[in-house]
């Protein structure tokens, strides 16, 4: 049986602004249900990439597919499997919001005969109903959220792209909104979602994908963070057990602060046992050894002085999966 199709599928998307290059060759793929985080300094290129998976910017090359649907030759087809929230979004604050999902079901063709169904299957799972008969100037900043995301997701679209979700949102707003996203996807849809708030995105993303000067630098599961061993010894000299273990396998570079070394670990925890073990039995005086994880944001910054001090193309070519 063949594998199915993923969700979205971008291979090698070039696009320029007046001569301006913001996407270089970018490729990625996500699958149903997952929640990609997009991340990247500002003119990294991400609203461009996600414009154009939205099919509102038809790139110079490359091959765009939402739902299998060739997002360039069909973009009509492909936009009705879409659902596109942009930073700074627009209501219709003289319109209900029961008028604006309305409004939002008619302009992407649901049939007459579903439209009422779904604008209040919508209203409920984003908290809408008892506001239906109000207008979006009368709510709050959270509660308009919600409804901008409501008018992108009328339609069922099997694919949700989210641009800055969480900007100006309070706390309990934040929540309610990665509560939302994780139920979404928990439904099958695949969401891209971009934010400079990279512990929010961590709490509820599946992949992350680094860019960097319309470049790709890192693309991977969320759940393949980098296993990090910090060790503290008690006496002894760190510089001499930083050159055993940098030289052995699957032990990255070694750092050390005081006396305390930190080192990328590739195996597993019974690997990580017998280091330790092996370590005691040396006579090596261990005060502390613990496991912690890269965050996103550790990773992401990581890749990104890489690839600023590298070169975005070496960089992209030794990035492989960013967490």
């Amino acid at each position: 049986m063949s594998e199915p199709a993923p969700a979205i599928s971008v291979a090698d998307l070039h696009f320029s602004y007046d001569g301006t290059v913001a996407l270089a060759g970018v490729s990625f793929a996500a699958g149903t249900g997952t929640v990609t985080a997009l991340v990247g300094p500002n003119g990294a290129g991400k609203t461009t990439l996600m414009r154009c998976i939205a099919g509102l910017e038809p790139p110079e090359r490359g091959a765009l597919a939402v739902a299998g649907i060739d997002v360039v030759a069909e973009p009509r087809a492909a936009r009705a499997r879409t659902g596109f929230l942009q930073d700074f979004f627009g209501l219709y604050d003289r319109l209900s919001v029961r008028r604006c999902l309305d409004y939002a079901a008619r302009a992407r063709l649901v049939p007459e005969a579903e439209r009422d169904l779904r604008v209040a299957e919508v209203a409920s799972s984003l908290g809408l109903t008892e506001l239906l008969e109000r207008t979006p100037s009368a709510l709050s900043r959270g509660q308009r959220q919600r409804v901008a995301i409501g008018t992108a997701i009328v339609h069922g679209p099997d694919v949700l792209i989210l641009d800055e979700p969480a900007a100006g949102l309070d706390p309990e707003a934040r929540a309610e909104l990665a509560s939302l996203i994780r139920a979404l996807a928990a439904k099958g849809v695949t969401l891209l979602v971009s934010s400079h708030i990279l512990a929010e995105l961590e709490d509820y993303s599946t992949d992350v994908l680094m860019l960097e000067a319309g470049q790709v630098i890192g693309h991977g599961p969320v759940g393949r963070a980098e296993r990090q061993i910090a060790l503290t010894l008690a006496g002894g000299d760190p510089a001499s057990l930083a050159a055993r273990l940098s030289a052995e396998e699957g032990i990255g570079a070694v750092t050390t602060t005081g006396q305390e070394l930190s080192f990328a670990f590739a195996g597993d925890e019974a690997a990580q046992a017998a280091l330790l073990a092996r370590l005691v039995r040396e006579g090596v005086p261990v005060a502390t050894f613990a496991e912690r994880r890269s965050s996103m944001q550790e990773l992401y910054l990581s890749r990104l002085r890489e690839a600023r001090g590298q070169g975005a193309d070496q960089s992209a070519d030794q990035g492989g999966a960013a967490a």
